[in-house]
């Protein structure tokens, strides 16, 4: 009879375990799907969005980061630029691999056979293409937006919109007697970085599309698809005179007996 029940009670217990154990897989799953949607977002967004508390939204999110399913980006204060970088979450390779978006695979697939069949003034064309559409959006956004760097933050902020974790970094450099003064545009994040890795000329077009809405010669540093952790983009935005620091000078009298002959 004590034996009938224990069983019933433990088998009662197996199944509490696992309608909850499914509960929290499905609750996780609303968590990765909503990181898909809005990415790169912050706990407190998906919080709101989700109706979770902000603990339960990091419980979830730090189970999500060590299955490596989504990944964290540090983004500056867009207005300041000062502070504790704030924690976006975007989704990691995996975690597109678990959700079956494989949109990218679909689109690197396109355009090699594109590129077998009309070669690569073809693929250039599409990539320029792409990028037209955004930097049409993007100049209506800039129209009235006057000097360099009020242009280059405006066009971070752009660029996190659509994804990207956009952020700007103000960089001094010394050379000769000029002060060079210049704008790093970086992004934290990129939705096709498997596709401009296998056609570099993704990232060519982006480049010269910031030169245009920007006004003035860039330079790109680094990318994400060559390997780098942002991809960053060299603006110049001003030079000055450098301020001519003042010899240290000592003065040494000899007395006459010190005096060299």
């Amino acid at each position: 009879m004590y034996s009938s029940n224990s069983n019933s009670v433990s088998s009662s217990t197996s199944v509490v375990a696992g309608a909850a154990g499914d509960t929290e897989e499905r609750t996780r799953d609303r968590v990765l799907n909503a990181v898909l949607e809005d990415g790169p977002v912050s706990a407190a967004e998906l919080g709101s969005k989700l109706g979770f508390t902000p603990a339960a939204v990091r419980r979830h999110l730090d189970a999500l980061s060590k299955a490596g399913l989504v990944e964290v980006k540090l983004v500056a204060n867009q207005k300041t630029g000062a502070g504790r970088p704030s924690r976006r979450y975007v989704l990691s390779h995996r975690g597109q691999a678990k959700l079956g978006n494989d949109y990218l695979e679909i689109a690197t697939d396109a355009l090699k056979v594109l590129g077998e069949a009309a070669g690569e003034d073809a693929i250039r064309k599409f990539a320029r293409d792409r990028f037209a559409a955004m930097e049409d959006r993007y100049a209506k956004a800039l129209a009235g937006v006057e000097g360099l760097e009020a242009r280059a933050d405006v066009l971070s902020e752009l660029l996190s919109t659509d994804g990207f974790v956009g952020y700007t970094r103000k960089v001094d450099t010394k050379v000769a007697t000029a002060l060079m003064h210049s704008v790093q545009l970086c992004q934290g994040h990129c939705p096709i970085q498997d596709l401009a890795r296998e056609f570099p000329v993704f990232c060519d077009m982006e480049t010269e599309m910031f030169a245009r809405l920007i006004g003035v010669d860039v330079r790109r540093l680094s990318t994400l698809a060559g390997g780098g952790h942002v991809c960053t983009t060299h603006i110049p935005v001003g030079r000055e005179k450098a301020p001519m620091r003042a010899e240290k000078r000592t003065r040494i009298q000899f007395t006459k007996q010190e005096r060299p002959r």
